[in-house]
């Protein structure tokens, strides 16, 4: 079993950057493939990012490719997600998840976050 925790949201103007990071505790880290979801009010959970258990294979969500970029550093356990250029639709709960496939399903994933909050003002 692995525990995750989020960090790193909060409020920033349209256009800012934020970097997301998610320590894993637990089982060992480097055996999970590791991904990002967001969730906005009144809408379901979607995909953002997800990374091989090495760091080397990665997959973006369209509406986030190019702005986003997600990463992992197996030595300190956490995974992360830079976000540039954001706007208000990038507004949502933002939740990190363990698993085995280097998939977009939420189902896929096994072990999930809190989640943190991103706000984006116009």
């Amino acid at each position: 079993q692995v525990q995750l925790v989020e960090s790193g949201g909060g409020l920033v103007q349209a256009g800012g950057s934020l970097r997301l990071s998610c320590a894993a505790s637990g089982r060992t880290f480097s055996s999970y493939v590791m991904g990002w979801f967001r969730q906005a009010p009144g809408k379901e959970r979607e995909f953002v990012a997800t990374i091989n258990r090495s760091g080397t294979i990665t997959r973006h969500a369209d509406s986030v490719k190019g702005r986003f970029t997600i990463s992992r550093d197996n030595a300190k356990n956490t995974v992360y997600l830079q976000m540039n250029s954001l706007n208000p639709e990038d507004t949502a709960l933002y939740y990190c998840a363990a698993g085995d496939a280097l998939v977009t399903s939420t189902l896929q994933y096994d072990y999930w976050g809190q989640g943190t909050q991103v706000t984006i003002s116009s």
